[in-house]
């Protein structure tokens, strides 16, 4: 396996692309300090907040979103791809890369079309079924494409032939000793070190059926000796909890260091997106998984095999209520035999390696 001297990444737009683009980077930094990391994002994503401060380079290109029907938009699609696909072979020519790896997000399209055509070794890395429609138009140009999770390509056609790598996670989340770092996550926190911690994290995006359901049984929860950790979201409407209860019941509005959250945790409440099913059964956290219900479905493909492998349970999102948590959550919580169950069926449907595993696929993938 030659080194990579250097290497673009493409992915931005949600974190659900940018998280392990930057597992990866680090990955690769790790195993050879001296290879060239440069990574395209577009003037509005995500990836300005979250690339820079990580301490790779990010070169802005313009990218636009890639209609999913026939439309005038489609009619101007053409020109306005090759724009961005000219900007993305400037940079791509500048740094003299030796490969593009893409983890979807609009702005993988330009950097796959760039590659593509100076033959450059193209890899793409896709963790949802069916795949986003960026990493769709790249795998007409590859057949290097890896894959989250060992469901995914028996689920999508276009995934039958993708190599299951796992996914990419931060080393502070793959390294992560649960059982080592509680007593402290709880202390950070305010928590009590005695009593059971339920962690509840919707992300971002419409977890307002989750919030509700939870802050509606805190007494009950409180009650029967049960934390909460509540990160409601930072775009969600703060939550009203009592202030009389008899154990602490501790809200945040976000939460950047994951794995305090899930060392504090005997038990998650989540939605079912693909970094969280990759990191909370990587580290063998139990969990309820409550899919955002106004999508493809994809949520709840994603957490269903860590259920089936007995990992967590799985709920609908109109079931979640104040009553189900009372009602389901609070015996779950508080019987540790099958608590330790889960952790363990759910670190056995994970894996830890998934960023090693992508580099190794890369490294064959230019050896070709």
């Amino acid at each position: 396996m030659g080194p990579l001297r250097s290497v673009v990444l493409c992915g931005g737009g949600t974190g659900g692309h940018i998280y392990p683009l930057l597992a990866f980077a680090d990955c690769l930094r790790r195993h050879d300090p001296s290879v060239r990391i440069t990574c395209l994002g577009t003037p509005k994503g995500l990836e300005n907040e979250l690339i820079p401060p990580a301490g790779y380079d990010l070169r802005q290109i313009p990218a636009y979103q890639l209609p999913r029907s026939v439309n005038m938009s489609l009619v101007r699609t053409p020109d306005r791809m090759w724009k961005a696909a000219r900007a993305a072979g400037k940079v791509i020519d500048e740094v003299q890369a030796d490969a593009v790896v893409g983890f979807g997000g609009y702005v993988s399209v330009p950097g796959y079309l760039a590659a593509w055509r100076r033959e450059l070794p193209i890899v793409i890395h896709e963790v949802n079924v069916p795949p986003g429609v960026a990493n769709r138009l790249g795998m007409k140009f590859t057949k290097n494409v890896a894959v989250g999770f060992p469901h995914q390509p028996a689920q999508a056609e276009a995934l039958r032939d993708a190599r299951v790598v796992g996914v990419p996670l931060r080393r502070g989340i793959a390294g992560l000793d649960r059982v080592a770092l509680r007593d402290a996550a709880r202390a950070h926190f305010g928590l009590r070190p005695d009593l059971p911690v339920l962690f509840v994290a919707g992300g971002s995006q419409g977890a307002r059926s989750i919030n509700l359901a939870v802050s509606g049984a805190a007494k009950e929860l409180a009650r029967n000796g049960v934390q909460v950790l509540h990160v409601i979201g930072a775009r969600n409407e703060p939550v009203s909890v009592p202030t009389d209860l008899p154990v602490p019941y501790v809200t945040l509005p976000y939460l950047s260091e994951m794995e305090l959250g899930y060392a504090a945790a005997d038990l998650m409440l989540a939605r079912g997106g693909a970094m969280t099913c990759a990191e909370v059964a990587a580290i063998g956290l139990p969990a309820v998984y409550v899919p955002y219900p106004h999508s493809n479905q994809e949520q709840k493909r994603n957490a269903l095999p860590v259920v089936e492998a007995g990992g967590g349970l799985l709920v609908d999102d109109a079931e979640m209520t104040p009553a189900w948590v009372e009602r389901t959550v609070i015996p779950l919580i508080r019987d540790p035999q099958r608590l330790y169950a889960m952790s363990q069926a759910a670190a056995g449907y994970g894996r830890r390696d998934g960023d090693v595993a992508l580099l190794n696929f890369v490294y064959e993938a230019v050896a070709r």
